[in-house]
């Protein structure tokens, strides 16, 4: 039976004080895009601020990335993604957050995405996030006030793999630290390598690499 599932995407085009552009790393988006199509769902898109998101990490060369960003409905709707607020939430079974470094600055705190994940996750359906997409499970709170994280073992991008990038003194936190301060168990892997968790009904990969782990594990859960 077919699913609606939302991608949630970073609108933080500047890292930092760096200079340097920053945005959605395409390929965190892409390939759950590409695998969540193909297993017969419909893929819907929204960004923080609405209107064109910054990219990060493209290759014209990745195939998978090509025909996301070449896709007709994809493009159309990257050409003008609708901001949280425009979104019915009751509408999607799932919601998963892209990474990109643009998210660790746009994604905490913030009440749009978390309405719409708060809503998802207490209808019964699955909060997904890969890499930095997992800043927006820093302060997203269910309806009592809990953290949707405390009590649940998450992966996100490490301080580890920070480290190797450069970007512990740029990112305003550190997101493992941030996400076991609100009650999560982060659970690491080996730099760079896949790692997805799966904690009831939420679903969590490390980084890049663990996208395709995590769309897995969605349409699995999707059933």
């Amino acid at each position: 039976m077919s699913k609606r599932i939302l991608i949630a995407l970073t609108s933080h085009a500047t890292l930092g004080s760096t200079g340097r552009a920053t945005g959605f790393y395409v390929g965190e988006a892409a390939v759950p895009w590409e695998l969540l199509t193909a297993a017969g769902h419909q893929v819907d898109l929204v960004s923080v601020a609405g209107g064109v998101p910054p990219r990060d990490g493209e290759d014209p060369a990745d195939p998978t990335q090509r025909r996301f960003l070449t896709d007709p409905r994809v493009a159309g709707q990257l050409a003008d993604t609708p901001t949280p607020g425009q979104i019915t939430p009751e509408d999607y079974d799932a919601i998963l957050f892209a990474g990109g470094h643009g998210t660790m600055w746009d994604f905490p705190d913030n009440p749009g995405l978390a309405r719409l994940a708060r809503t998802i996750y207490e209808r019964g359906g699955f909060v997904a996030a890969v890499c930095h997409g997992s800043a927006a499970l820093v302060g997203l709170t269910l309806s009592d006030g809990s953290y949707l994280v405390a009590g649940k073992k998450v992966a996100s991008f490490t301080n580890a793999e920070e480290a190797a990038v450069g970007l512990t003194d740029v990112v305003p936190f550190l997101l493992a630290d941030r996400l076991e301060a609100q009650g999560a168990t982060h659970i690491p892997a080996d730099d760079f390598t896949a790692h997805v968790i799966t904690d009831g009904r939420l679903i969590t990969g490390q980084n890049p690499a663990s996208a395709r782990g995590v769309a897995t594990a969605l349409i699995t859960a999707l059933g």
